[in-house]
């Protein structure tokens, strides 16, 4: 977000005052913003965000007024950007990053105005009349904005500073307090909510694992919590059953609880999934016996049940009463590995026709810190380009070794702005780069083929598993290609996974026509 504006702060003396504490000009201000060019107005609706954080003298009461105005005004352009952000197929780097600091930094600096006000307010004492009438509104958007920048860190994979809990947990106290943490109120067009149903959002967000979901999964991940959590659990006290903690006055996010915490304290709270997780359940069958998503839940949009499915399935194992353990144990090591990404350069590698390391391919060099049967972790010490995502396809080899392996990134988490930590799951060690030739191809040999990627291992009886280029894949379209010196046909039976870079699919192989 540009900051033309940031210094208007300094301009408005006692004298003259702001712009913004007289409400005709704040009414007026609001109104002529831009109504059809989201980034203009959202850069002006940041230099007045900014320019009451400088704004010293500025009376409290106001700058929440101000603020909150400001919010709505900004609400609708940011639903357009975050579309988006979330929904345009290949956006460059340069976008992506715009983007998401556009969305980020305006609820950043929305809350850092909100938590402004609201030291002031207790600096000064809060009065009845406040507490009563503005209060609720006051920590409820506070803590809405907080919870975005937490969703906002998430589309980036962390890190996620822990503060940001901290501030979470003292506005939820502040509200608690007052005795108005579970006053309900409309925020815009985001519905009816309170101070507590935003942190307990927060939270289930938290305990869901979101690293190993793609940016628009994780969105359809929240919405789906705002459904359900009036059916999760949250008590007081700690019971057999809870799955999760936190201390609202440490500077951490949920724990899983696998012990009590040391000291009990009024800050502690607790988390269970209850009927919710049955509730999740109950749609994720729907949607697989093709049925349609119940009308009452609102996703921002229409998707398809594919779309949906995996989101569920996700929700279902990691907000379950026992959530999902590692199958496969981890054994430390380090070592380096190199990688390649991407289905072309994967094709390469392993048609063996340009030796073991391909010259002129960029080759990384990733550290891996720990290996199981499914497949390893690794540190990056600098973060590559645009392709790092989770579901990124990678062609891997081990620093000495001759063979290479095929692997697909399933959890990514940024440590610091140059420092990841990435899951890789391991594909096949064995696997073949072959063009298949569609079957109704007049002649077999003129055709030109799809170049893609045969997994020799780790498939059913009769079947195979093929790596295709995106949009590739037909139900009604079978392959022919060469498979150990004879000619088969691979029939088409499912797509296992699609991205924009990829798919990865399952064939029967049958004896040629």
């Amino acid at each position: 977000m540009l900051n033309k504006m940031a210094n208007l702060g300094g301009l408005f003396d006692k004298r003259n005052g702001h712009p913004l504490a007289d409400s005709r000009e704040l009414h007026q201000i609001v109104s002529e913003l831009p109504k059809d060019n989201a980034f203009k107005a959202l850069d002006e609706i940041g230099g007045w965000l900014e320019s009451l954080q400088a704004a010293a003298d500025f009376p409290a009461e106001r700058r929440f007024e101000a603020a909150r105005q400001l919010e709505d005004a900004a609400a609708p352009h940011l639903r357009r950007l975050a579309r988006e952000y979330l929904h345009t197929i290949r956006l460059s780097k340069a976008e992506e990053k715009r983007l998401w600091s556009i969305n980020g930094g305006f609820w950043a600096l929305l809350a850092s105005v909100y938590e402004q006000t609201l030291d002031a307010l207790l600096a000064r004492g809060l009065t009845p009349e406040f507490t009563k009438h503005s209060l609720p509104a006051l920590c409820t958007r506070l803590a809405a904005a907080l919870r975005a920048q937490l969703k906002w860190e998430q589309f980036h994979y962390g890190p996620t500073p822990g503060e940001l809990w901290q501030r979470l947990g003292r506005v939820l106290r502040v509200a608690e307090e007052a005795g108005v943490a579970t006053r309900a109120l409309q925020l815009g067009a985001a519905g009816s909510s309170s101070t507590l149903s935003e942190y307990r959002r927060a939270m289930v967000f938290q305990a869901a694992s979101m690293d190993s979901l793609l940016p628009l999964e994780i969105e359809l991940a929240e919405r789906f919590i705002a459904h359900f959590l009036g059916q999760f659990e949250f008590p007081a006290t700690a019971e057999h059953d809870c799955v999760y903690w936190v201390d609202l006055s440490l500077a951490q996010p949920p724990l899983r609880l696998a012990r009590m915490p040391a000291q009990a304290t009024p800050n502690l709270r607790f988390f269970k999934p209850g009927a919710a997780h049955g509730g999740m359940l109950a749609v994720l069958q729907t949607l697989e016996q093709g049925g349609d998503l119940p009308a009452e839940i609102m996703l921002g949009g229409q998707y398809l049940a594919k779309t949906l499915i995996p989101v569920l399935r996700h929700l279902c194992a990691y907000l379950a009463p026992i959530p999902p353990q590692r199958r496969h144990d981890r054994h430390r090591v380090k070592h380096r590995m190199s990688v390649l990404s991407g289905l072309v350069n994967a094709f390469v590698v392993f048609s063996g026709e340009f030796g073991g390391r391909p010259a002129g391919l960029q080759i990384e060099s990733w550290v891996v810190e720990n290996v199981s049967r499914g497949g390893f972790g690794a540190l990056l010490n600098s973060i590559p380009g645009e392709w790092l995502k989770v579901g990124a396809l990678l062609a891997l080899q081990p620093e000495g070794g001759e063979n290479w392996l095929l692997g697909c990134v399933r959890r990514y988490h940024r440590q610091a702005a140059d420092e990841a930590r990435v899951g890789i799951e391991t594909l096949a060690r064995v696997v073949e780069a072959a063009e298949l030739k569609p079957k109704m191809a007049s002649s077999y040999a003129a055709v030109a083929g799809v170049p893609s990627l045969l997994l020799r291992e780790g498939n059913a009886p009769g079947e195979l598993r093929v790596v295709l280029p995106p949009y590739t894949f037909d139900p009604r379209e079978s392959f022919e290609t060469m498979l150990d010196g004879r000619r088969v046909v691979l029939e088409p039976l499912l797509v296992v996974e699609q991205t924009s870079d990829y798919e990865f699919a399952r064939y029967r192989i049958v004896g040629a026509a």
